[in-house]
């Protein structure tokens, strides 16, 4: 049986040089110190042994069992070394490299002309207002002289949220709810997003717009042309030419559509004299908002006497103007995120 000892200790010595992996070590240790281990089952053949031969074989037993455990633990405790080694090398960093910069953000483009937008109005004395993003149908259609069977309603391609709600179509609704609550005289703007059933290169079904409006005993339409004048020649350009042409709105009357001279053929309609325009299509004229004077009946909705007041209005859609500004010929692109369009603002 000493001889079977020595045998298994080689063994034993032969297998653990090779252990490459804990796992092959405690795979080495249920070998051999398991329950059905062969040091165990050598445990268990002392009873065959000479009585007189026992004491000698199992001390002998137990000390190949130390050593086996002890050797064990050695190879785990170096295998663990190594391996924390291992992982300190990868992880290393290397602090004379150097750091990597984070990009700084910009302000979005349509955020920089809305911004503009306001500064504009409110060095005139405008102030700002909000209101919510999904509206009744009275104060986005009725209150703005739109009952139920009114066609201009279907000029809105209106998202409904249920059979009395929508999400806004315009930003008028602030207009309501501002002249319900206060009386003249108001000078307020109101910026935010609106939505319409639109997708295409010059329509979102999210977009921005600015409603504006001033309402006091004595305002006329020459207050209206003067205010709007002045805006579009601090956006775009001082000498920028303004026309207005009589138009249609619901809210407003009389109602008028205004455009800018195109900056790209100084209005002539023509460039390098003998090709249409492509920014004004040959027009010379681009079409930049809506305004009119309002309507007496949206005053009699808010309980304004139509006769005492008078009061002007006007809307305009953020990505249009910042279209003309920066000429960007789809509304897509300001909402598609790509970097290398939003990097060329600032």
């Amino acid at each position: 049986m000493r001889e079977s000892l020595d045998t298994l200790r080689n063994e034993f010595l032969a297998r653990i040089v090779d252990g490459a992996s804990e796992q092959e070590v405690q795979r080495l240790r249920v070998e051999f110190l398991g329950r059905k281990g062969k040091l165990t089952l050598m445990f268990h053949r002392l009873k065959e042994v000479p009585p007189e031969e026992r004491p000698g074989l199992g001390e002998a037993l137990n000390e190949l069992r130390g050593f086996v455990e002890g050797k064990l633990e050695l190879r785990l405790t170096e295998l663990k070394r190594r391996e924390k080694e291992r992982l300190l090398q990868a992880e290393r960093v290397d602090i004379t490299l150097p750091g990597s910069r984070w990009e700084r953000g910009r302000v979005h483009p349509l955020t920089l002309v809305m911004d503009e937008i306001t500064d504009v109005f409110v060095a005139m004395g405008f102030e700002l207002a909000r209101g919510p993003d999904i509206e009744d149908d009275y104060h986005n259609f009725e209150a703005l002289n739109m009952p139920p069977d009114h066609p201009a309603r279907d000029m809105q391609d209106t998202f409904f949220v249920s059979a009395a709600r929508v999400l806004r179509t315009h930003t008028s609704p602030v207009q309501i709810r501002v002249m319900e609550t206060r009386k003249p005289p108001l000078q307020v703007i109101a910026p935010g997003a609106v939505y319409r059933h639109d997708d295409d290169a010059t329509h979102s079904p999210m977009f921005h717009q600015v409603e504006g409006f001033m309402v006091d005993s004595q305002i006329a339409f020459s207050d209206l042309k003067g205010v709007l004048t002045h805006f579009l020649r601090r956006v775009f350009r001082p000498e920028t030419g303004v026309r207005f042409r009589p138009s249609f709105f619901p809210f407003t009357e009389p109602s008028a559509e205004v455009d800018i001279q195109c900056f790209l053929c100084d209005g002539k309609g023509m460039v390098q004299g003998q090709q249409a325009c492509r920014v004004c299509k040959g027009t010379g004229w681009l079409e930049i908002l809506g305004a009119g004077m309002i309507d007496p009946e949206v005053f009699r909705f808010v309980g304004y006497d139509a006769e005492r007041v008078s009061g002007f209005a006007f809307g305009m859609g953020v990505e249009r103007i910042a279209m003309l500004k920066y000429g960007i010929e789809d509304i897509r692109l300001f909402f598609q995120n790509e970097l290398r369009f939003l990097r060329q603002f600032a």
